[in-house]
């Protein structure tokens, strides 16, 4: 019986350990190029608010103020809320970096980058983002802000023809 227990007690400690090991963060990038130059894309989705006038999924956008930084509150069409945080934005570059804060998304840990670049005669937009699946499977995750970033960036090309 003793035998037993210690051959078993290593198994049992790896599977605890693997337990406790977070998981891998899941990414999601997308991109689209649009027919206008870079300067005006940016003036279209730079200001962090401005995502309520160009993503279709977004009835309003309300902004504010939490200790020095810019908190975007989205009015979903159909209902729901998302509280969002920018964390990062450099003009020059054309690039903000937010947070999510409250959502009804299946992702927590979620850190995003919308940013827009030179592309030929016009511009590429890169959005991307990096989170964890929470509650629902990770393909689930991953499908939610792949659609968000789609739709998005399929009304800023659609808005700039």
């Amino acid at each position: 019986m003793p035998f037993a227990f210690c051959r078993s007690l290593p198994l049992a400690a790896l599977a605890l350990a693997a337990a406790t090991v977070p998981g891998y963060a899941l990414d999601v990038t997308r991109t689209a190029d649009i027919a206008a130059p870079p300067a005006k894309v940016w003036q279209t989705i730079g200001e962090f608010c401005g995502i309520g006038d160009w993503h279709p999924a977004i009835e309003k956008c309300a902004l504010s103020d939490k200790d020095g930084m810019k908190v975007r509150t989205l009015s979903l069409k159909g209902g729901g809320t998302i509280k969002e945080e920018q964390v990062s934005r450099d003009d020059k570059v054309m690039s903000y970096t937010y947070t999510i804060l409250e959502s009804p998304l299946p992702v927590s840990d979620y850190k995003s980058t919308l940013s827009v670049a030179p592309e030929g005669s016009g511009s590429k937009v890169t959005w991307t983002g990096t989170f964890n699946a929470k509650g629902a499977p990770d393909t689930v995750a991953v499908d939610a802000i792949q659609g968000i970033y789609d739709s998005g960036l399929k009304a800023l090309s659609d808005k700039a023809k």
